[in-house]
């Protein structure tokens, strides 16, 4: 089921996606509330999914953890780019984004005076959906929610400057996400892919993340009180790279759908 959070004539609310009767297009069955809190009772409309605009389908109501180095060819190709080379991190290496970083699709990516080079890192992302503290990695389907696609955005020379990654990673509109959250997805091989004006940049399967989500999310959960809500960025695969002013990137995530974000 994919969940949408959008906008219609000044009203933000949530809605599912289904197909219009007989094969037709995409519509939006508008929730009566939150589904994470008020389940799925609908309001009875149906909107052209066409004619609505779908925002960011969740705001972390606290914190955005990220894992870094889960890839082993985007190891290979940070070595020494961001601090002293060495093999995959045995544990996740472990973020955080401020929630004040979220947009949604169709948003846009500021690139910050401060910084010259911009980077994009396409990710899958898992949304939280109950509080969950110290769980067990053979119970994580029972604290998320769901999956959608994210862009860890990354201002690589204030990274590589700074020594540590919360002002490089933080800035506004360094984490858009979306375009709706798939609560039924099977993360074991989904394929990530990013691209910029068309052109692929990453492509990889979440079957070659060195860290599994179960891991991940229990790693997490050891260290902070995980909310409903709260989004886990799983890692990026290696062709990194820049980011320019005009620029249109895409994250498509396979059985997801595609983040769409223009640079400005």
């Amino acid at each position: 089921m994919k969940i949408a959070r959008f906008e219609h004539e000044g009203a933000i609310a949530f809605g599912v996606l289904d197909r219009a009767e007989g094969a037709g297009a995409i519509e939006v069955v508008e929730l009566a509330g939150d589904p994470m809190v008020a389940g799925y009772e609908t309001t009875g409309r149906r909107l052209p999914l066409a004619g609505v605009r779908l925002l960011a389908p969740v705001i972390p109501r606290s914190k955005i953890v990220c894992v870094g180095k889960n890839y082993e060819e985007h190891v290979e190709e940070m070595r020494g780019v961001t601090g002293p080379g060495g093999p995959a991190p045995e544990e996740p290496l472990l973020f955080l984004k401020p929630n004040t970083a979220v947009i949604g699709p169709g948003d846009e990516i500021v690139r910050p005076a401060v910084s010259e080079r911009v980077e994009h890192e396409g990710e899958l992302a898992v949304v939280i959906g109950s509080v969950a503290k110290g769980v067990a990695p053979e119970r994580v389907s029972e604290v998320v929610y769901g999956f959608t696609c994210a862009n860890d955005v990354t201002a690589r020379d204030l990274q590589i400057a700074d020594g540590q990654w919360a002002r490089a990673k933080g800035f506004d509109t360094f984490c858009p996400l979306g375009p709706v959250i798939e609560t039924e997805f099977d993360a074991t091989d989904a394929v990530v892919e990013t691209r910029v004006n068309g052109e692929v940049r990453q492509r990889a399967s979440t079957a070659a993340l060195i860290h599994s989500i179960e891991r991940i999310v229990a790693h997490a959960s050891e260290a902070f009180t995980l909310l409903p809500g709260d989004v886990i960025l799983t890692g990026t695969p290696a062709g990194v790279g820049p980011l320019r002013r005009g620029d249109t990137v895409e994250v498509e995530v396979s059985g997801i759908g595609i983040l769409r974000n223009r640079v400005v």
